[in-house]
C-alpha cells in the first residue's frame, strides 16, 4: 500500500475518534446545563478544555457567579470547542479533516462509506452554535455520535481486510488511548487541586456514562462511586469494549496485522513498543498508588507510539533503508 493512502486513511479515523469523543463530552456537559450546580459547569468546561490542550476564547474559564452568566459563557465555549473554524481541535474541524481524508483516498474505501460520511459532512457544514443553541444541542452532538457510529459500521461490513483497513483501525485505537489518557489525568488534576468539593463524585460518575461503563461498573464494584474504582473499570477491564487496555491490545493486534514496512528493523521497534504498552496496563497497572503517573507515562507512550508508526509506515527517508 502507498505510503499516502495509508496516511489518508490512518488521520481520517483519528479525526472521526476525536470529533466523536468532543460530542460525547459536550453533549454530556449541555445536559448538565439544564439542572446541574453553576460549579460542576464550571468545572466541566474546565475538564473539556484541559483535556484536549485548548485555551478557552477568554484564556481561562473563568468561575461563574450565576445561572445566567453560565448560560451566557457556556454558549461561547460551546461554539469554541464545537464551531470555531480557527480552532483545529472542534468538533466541526476534526470532522472536516476526517471527511477530506476519507474524499482524497475514496479508492481505498467502500462507496457506502464515503457517502455515509459525506452525507453527514453536508448536514453540518454550514451551522454555527446560533443553529443548535436554540433549541437542542445535545441533540445535535447526539446526533453526530450516531452519525460517526454508523460510518464506523458501515466501514466494518463493507471495507476489504487489506493493510487500509488494519491502518483505519490502528488510527482509530491510537487516537482512543491518547483521549481517554488525557481525560483521566485532567480529572485527577482537578481532584488534586480541590476544585471538585461535592461534585467529585459526579464527575467521575459523568466518565463512567461517557464510556458506557456504568453497568460494568456496578457489576465489578457497587452502586457506590470511588474515583479509584473508576479508574481500574476504564483503565483495566479487558471486556469493557473502549477501556485503555482493550484498546491498546487491539492496537498492538492492528500493527503486527499491518506487517514489516520498508524498514524491517524500524518495524520490529514499532510492534515492540505497542505490546510493551499493551503490556505495561495488563501487568503494571497499580492496585492504589500512583495511577496518574501510570497514566501520564501511558500517554506518553501512546504519543511516541504514534510518532514511531509515522515515521515507520508514512514519513521514512528512503536514504535510511538497509541495501537488499
Amino acid at each position: 500500500m502507498l505510503a499516502r493512502t495509508a496516511q489518508g486513511l490512518y488521520w481520517m479515523s483519528r479525526y472521526l475518534e476525536r470529533s466523536q469523543h468532543l460530542c460525547r463530552l459536550l453533549r454530556l456537559q449541555s445536559q448538565a446545563l439544564i439542572d446541574r450546580p453553576v460549579r460542576e459547569i464550571t468545572l466541566g468546561w474546565s475538564r473539556i478544555y484541559g483535556s484536549v490542550g485548548r485555551v478557552p476564547p477568554a484564556g481561562y474559564i473563568e468561575p461563574f457567579d450565576s445561572d445566567s452568566y453560565a448560560l451566557a459563557d457556556s454558549y461561547a465555549l460551546a461554539g469554541d470547542a464545537t464551531f470555531e473554524r480557527n480552532n483545529p481541535e472542534s468538533v466541526w474541524s476534526c470532522f472536516a479533516l476526517g471527511r477530506e481524508n476519507a474524499r482524497q483516498m475514496r479508492w481505498s474505501i467502500s462507496a457506502e462509506m464515503w457517502s455515509c460520511l459525506n452525507l453527514a459532512y453536508l448536514r453540518i457544514k454550514d451551522l454555527k452554535i446560533e443553529d443548535i443553541w436554540r433549541t437542542s444541542p445535545e441533540s445535535f452532538y447526539a446526533n453526530l455520535e450516531e452519525d460517526i457510529d454508523t460510518f464506523n459500521g458501515v466501514a466494518s461490513t463493507t471495507m476489504y481486510r487489506d493493510e487500509g483497513w488494519h491502518f483505519l483501525r490502528l488510527g482509530q485505537f491510537i487516537e482512543r488511548a491518547q483521549l481517554l489518557t488525557s481525560l483521566l489525568i485532567t480529572q485527577l488534576e482537578l481532584d488534586e487541586n480541590g476544585e471538585n468539593g461535592d461534585a467529585n463524585i459526579a464527575d467521575w460518575m459523568t466518565l463512567l456514562r461517557m464510556y458506557h461503563a456504568v453497568e460494568a461498573y456496578n457489576r465489578r464494584f457497587n452502586v457506590e462511586v470511588a474515583p479509584d474504582n473508576v479508574l481500574d473499570v476504564l483503565a483495566t477491564d479487558g471486556l469493557l469494549p473502549v477501556s485503555l487496555v482493550r484498546t491498546l491490545d487491539r492496537a498492538s493486534l492492528e500493527i503486527s496485522s499491518i506487517g514489516t514496512g520498508p524498514d524491517a528493523r524500524a518495524s520490529d521497534s514499532t510492534r515492540r513498543l505497542a505490546g510493551r504498552l499493551s503490556s505495561m496496563i495488563h501487568y503494571d497497572w497499580p492496585d492504589r498508588q500512583d495511577k496518574k503517573t501510570m497514566l501520564v507515562r501511558a500517554n506518553e507512550l501512546c504519543r511516541d507510539l504514534h510518532r514511531r508508526v509515522s515515521d515507520t509506515y508514512f514519513e521514512y527517508s528512503t536514504e535510511e533503508l538497509p541495501r537488499q
